[in-house]
């Protein structure tokens, strides 16, 4: 179990205003795109960057007499994210049609769940610092299709339409309004990201459009969320608009900052908020207007006749569940206790799963801490500054695994160890290899060490005394010393003669 139970509530994000201090509410609706190589309803490909309208089924194209087949694999995958938010499974759910023309939806409707969700209520504990953390509750996760794209820059008079996206299976996750400031619901959109890359249901490419986030926002004076929270009457949160469609977790924060400080202008100057549908420019760093907010009823849900209500069974959803990767909470719990870290290191190591993947490589049988050294410090420290993924990285698990068995035995010094690591990023190869054929052996002759120790302290004299009066100024002698033997002397060996010589 997860010690969650302790910790602190986030205080919410005050803005003032001209009139007053007001009080952010935000609740989101995050689409994810399911990680299959075939669409919801067709055996068409989910394949990013192909030719335009190349990957489109005949069911996709909404031709006459063609009718949907679920894919039972996208279905395993919303009830595996299901399981990852703890959330409750419904073995009975129900597709349903929600209807409106556009260009891109060749039926004319989307194949939704409003009714009857796959996914019940779940939750989702977003660390915002060390024992500060919020809950968010989960409502629903509804599976549906993906409409295509409407393509407006390519012709001054004309506007095109590509397919490839239409039927693609989508996770919509929607959360109750618990987050109260722009940074949690980056940080919340963030989480989900994170669990979803560990189940292997959803890649989390923000950059093209596999996951984005419809925001809700609304102001309240201080005070109205608590009241919400015990009536559960959303009057007491004000009227929220929605900005549609983000895909960057930096946008999402300028979008709600912004927001919120429009409405207060609107509230303070005595007007009223319309529900709506916004957009984010963020050249312009403002919102505005799309569309008023649709409700259900301007969609005309009705249940879809091509498909039957959708069951499964609990030996299907119990073998899922017996399947699960370890969550990211639970690892870092796990780094934690087991392996000694600090909570930050291990929240540094879990951020992402191939990251955690290939710490976990360097780390076994090794001591969790130096381990934990070398991979934030040296490995991600370079990787971040040359843009590299620790996938793309030139240093292999096991390559810096040897590195810090070189120095646990005593062959290398971290001096050395530094030197090594440079020589395997630009050139690759074996440690020990490199270590044994460039002489780069530290140095662990006691005879070896002491004559390079004698002849720097007969050639200083004066440091001597210095030394003999301060002692916190032999290290001048160990590094002389080291630098002599090109750092390879054994560093606690040299400071052990240096005391004895100099009787400090």
């Amino acid at each position: 179990m997860l010690d969650h139970l302790s910790f602190t509530a986030p205080e919410p994000r005050i803005i003032a205003g001209a009139k007053g201090d007001w009080e952010l509410v935000i609740g989101l609706e995050v689409h994810a795109q399911v990680a299959s190589k075939a669409k919801l309803f067709s055996g068409a490909s989910t394949t990013f960057g192909a030719e335009p309208n190349s990957n489109v089924a005949f069911v996709d194209a909404a031709m006459p007499g063609m009718l949907p087949v679920i894919n039972e694999f996208c279905v395993a995958q919303a009830v595996r994210t299901g399981l990852g938010l703890k959330a409750a499974i419904n073995l009975v759910s129900a597709f349903d049609r929600k209807n409106y023309f556009y260009p891109d939806l060749p039926q004319g409707y989307q194949i939704s769940q409003l009714y009857h969700p796959i996914v019940g209520e779940g939750e989702v504990i977003v660390d915002m610092a060390p024992g500060v953390a919020r809950r968010v509750r989960i409502e629903r996760i509804h599976i549906e299709q993906d409409a295509g794209k409407s393509i407006h820059d390519m012709d001054p008079n004309m506007s095109f339409v590509d397919l490839n996206r239409t039927g693609v299976a989508l996770m919509e996750i929607v959360s109750r309004p618990d987050l109260r400031g722009p940074e949690e619901a980056a940080a919340y959109v963030a989480k989900l990201r994170q669990i979803m890359r560990y189940l292997g249901t959803c890649d989390g490419n923000m950059q093209n459009g596999n996951l984005r986030a419809d925001v809700n926002v609304s102001v309240c004076p201080p005070g109205a969320y608590e009241r919400y929270q015990e009536t559960q009457d959303f009057g007491h949160l004000g009227t929220r608009c929605e900005i549609k469609n983000m895909n960057s977790l930096r946008f999402i924060q300028q979008a709600i900052e912004y927001e919120a400080r429009r409405q207060i202008g609107i509230l303070e100057d005595g007007g009223a908020i319309v529900q709506e549908t916004r957009l984010y420019d963020p050249d312009k760093g403002e919102t505005r207007s799309m569309r008023s907010k649709e409700e259900a009823h301007d969609y005309r849900y009705f249940p879809d006749p091509d498909l039957p209500p959708l069951e499964i069974d609990q030996p299907w959803v119990d073998a899922i569940a017996n399947d699960m990767p370890e969550l990211p909470d639970e690892k870092k719990a796990r780094f934690v206790r087991d392996l000694g870290l600090s909570e930050y290191d291990a929240g540094v190591l879990t951020a992402d799963v191939e990251n955690a993947n290939y710490f976990e490589t360097v780390a076994q049988g090794r001591d969790g801490k130096q381990a934990a050294n070398w991979v934030i410090n040296e490995l991600f420290g370079r990787l971040n500054k040359q843009g590299l993924t620790v996938e793309a990285s030139p240093i292999s698990a096991a390559q810096l695994g040897g590195v810090i068995d070189l120095i646990a035995a005593g062959d290398i010094s971290g001096k050395i160890a530094k030197d090594l690591f440079e020589i395997l990023w630009t050139e690759g190869g074996d440690p020990a290899e490199i270590v044994e054929t460039r002489g780069m052996r530290q140095v662990t002759d006691m005879g070896a060490i002491e004559r390079a120790v004698d002849e720097i302290i007969a050639a200083n004299p004066g440091q001597v005394e210095k030394a003999r009066r301060n002692p916190k100024l032999a290290g001048w002698f160990v590094g002389q010393v080291l630098k002599a033997t090109g750092g390879k002397a054994n560093p606690a060996a040299v400071n052990q003669l240096v005391a004895q010589k100099l009787g400090s």
